[in-house]
């Protein structure tokens, strides 16, 4: 396996973890799926369970975060200086930050809080810029952040592969079919050590994802700070 086709199995398997763990410890936060937080907060208000507001802010967050990148890699690319490896280490202060926060305030009763709402929205702008990333630099390889889409596409190419091929015509499996296989692998696995993380060590599973994202800043390709046409 090449360092370019790792460091994408390496960022789904921390948006796993940062999902799960944040979704855990956060009552119920999706950090990296933030268009999932629309779910929770309908069921917060059922329910009567906190987190309201986070989540409220999770995605005008990601979306302000998301602007900023892209404009910041122009001011990058006008520089000249390495825009993936600036994101990374971007990303890597924003999950340090986080865990610290969350070691040093949480456990958090309510995710409303002060603190816990900087912890969430930190995280979430980490896994804003993992997506931005991702699709500016990474576009031909499955997200890594959310797979509904990409299981979709895999079991089209299942079902493609079962239909009976006409007279002539051999069974063809989908050219990424193995990379989505492993994208949604990887992330299940960062999802199950999220949650195992979780309740074995509680706050300090935060402590995790930065070392991810130091696995994932030694792997990236250096050929990936060549800015894209788009």
């Amino acid at each position: 396996m090449t360092t370019r086709s790792s460091l994408p199995l390496v960022l789904s398997v921390n948006a796993g973890f940062v999902d799960t763990a944040g979704f855990l410890a956060l009552h119920g936060l999706f950090t990296a799926h933030v268009t999932g937080n629309f779910v929770t907060i309908g069921a917060s208000l059922v329910t009567g369970t906190s987190g309201i507001i986070t989540k409220l802010l999770a995605l005008p967050m990601f979306c302000l975060v998301i602007v900023l990148v892209r404009q910041l890699h122009y001011w990058l690319v006008e520089k000249k200086w390495p825009i993936v490896r600036t994101l990374l280490l971007i990303k890597l202060s924003l999950l340090i930050f986080a865990a610290a926060c969350a070691v040093h305030f949480g456990p958090f009763e309510r995710s409303d809080t002060l603190y816990g709402a900087v912890t969430g929205l930190s995280l979430v702008a980490a896994m804003s810029i993992q997506n931005a990333l991702h699709r500016v630099h990474m576009g031909t390889t499955p997200p890594s952040t959310m797979m509904t889409g990409t299981t979709t596409q895999i079991m089209l190419d299942v079902a493609d592969w079962l239909r009976k091929p006409a007279p002539g015509e051999s069974r063809v499996v989908g050219p990424k079919l193995v990379p989505m296989l492993q994208a949604v692998f990887a992330f299940a696995i960062g999802c199950a050590g999220g949650a195992c993380s979780y309740a074995a060590w509680s706050m300090w599973c935060f402590a995790i994802p930065p070392m991810i994202a130091l696995v994932a800043f030694f792997l990236r390709d250096p050929s990936l700070d060549v800015s894209p046409a788009k």
